[in-house]
């Protein structure tokens, strides 16, 4: 009988996504620290950009980041970074989710303590977002990230944008780190037949929530240099009010309007299985491999019984 889930994970986002060395040894850290199952590695060329999935107890997962962040914070100059995706750091993010009986205050507290950690160990500068902000204005991970590396240094300078832990400058190649707990979320993207940048921002402006669009839409429209398309790039925050085949339609229908149509979607990372409950890939266009993306399949396959 497989242990019942009561397990944390954790889905960094590294600054890196066009290098397979530096990916491998940056994963590697991970994946031999004792007690943490590395669930997924998703890398792309165009964001430059590797969102890791792995699940463990707090103490494991504590390790595990920290010997991950090191290796990415010696391998990564950002000043020599670009990408279509907005960074904030080499490390750019690192949530913390509860499964099954896991609670969100252990997430939490998690947060807290490896963001001081890595401040500490790193000299890195720690910000904490969502339900482990501890200062006012710092819920929303895009507000963090709004002026991006470049703009760190003079964003730093006002009292207001002081790190939660760590210096109050940027590290000079891999800038800071935001540290946060937060629910499930579906990383989903959206690629059009067209190489028109605009219409995928015309779309993604007309879906954000922000913008009154979609409940739990967070959408951004990006190039994809290499294909020669455009892509609207999603997290859907709650996918039980906001679900893929929702967005899914409501892209398309903006995407006609504007004489263009989609060539397929894709999952970034894993994806609940309930997310998917009222749709099949073909519907929405995703590779018949999504079945592997699916979360409670890698959980089972470390395990664990969802």
């Amino acid at each position: 009988m497989l242990p019942l889930v009561r397990a944390i994970e954790c889905v960094p986002n590294v600054s890196e996504g066009r290098h397979p060395l530096v990916i491998d040894r940056i994963v590697g850290a991970v994946a031999t620290t004792r007690g943490v199952r590395l669930l997924d590695r998703s890398s792309d060329r165009d964001h430059h950009r590797t969102v890791l999935t792995m699940v463990g107890d707090a103490p494991a997962l504590e390790a595990g980041v920290l010997a991950m962040m090191e290796a990415a914070v010696r391998l990564i100059d950002l000043r020599r970074h670009h990408g279509v995706h907005p960074r904030l750091g080499a490390v750019d993010v690192v949530p913390f989710v509860p499964l099954g009986e896991a609670t969100m205050a252990e997430c939490a507290s998690l947060a807290r303590t490896v963001a001081a950690e890595a401040a500490r160990r790193l000299a890195l500068p720690a910000f904490l977002y969502e339900e482990a902000a501890l200062m006012p204005g710092r819920q929303r991970l895009e507000q963090l990230r709004r002026g991006q590396f470049e703009g760190l240094p003079a964003k730093m300078q006002d009292p207001a944008w002081r790190p939660d832990f760590g210096p109050a400058q940027p590290h000079a190649t891999a800038g800071a780190t935001v540290f946060g707990a937060r629910d499930l979320l579906v990383a989903y993207n959206i690629n059009l037949d067209t190489n028109q940048l605009e219409i995928a921002r015309q779309i993604a402006a007309a879906i954000r929530e922000s913008n009154g669009g979609l409940a739990h839409v967070k959408a951004m429209g990006v190039p994809l240099a290499e294909r020669r398309i455009v892509q609207v790039s999603m997290n859907l925050t709650n996918f039980r009010v906001t679900s893929p085949s929702r967005v899914f339609a409501r892209v398309r229908a903006e995407a006609e309007a504007r004489g263009t149509r989609i060539l397929e979607s894709e999952i970034v990372g894993l994806i609940p299985a309930d997310a998917l409950a009222d749709t099949t890939f073909e519907a929405l266009k995703l590779p018949p491999t999504t079945s592997e993306r699916i979360l409670e399949t890698r959980l089972e396959a470390a395990g664990y019984r969802w």
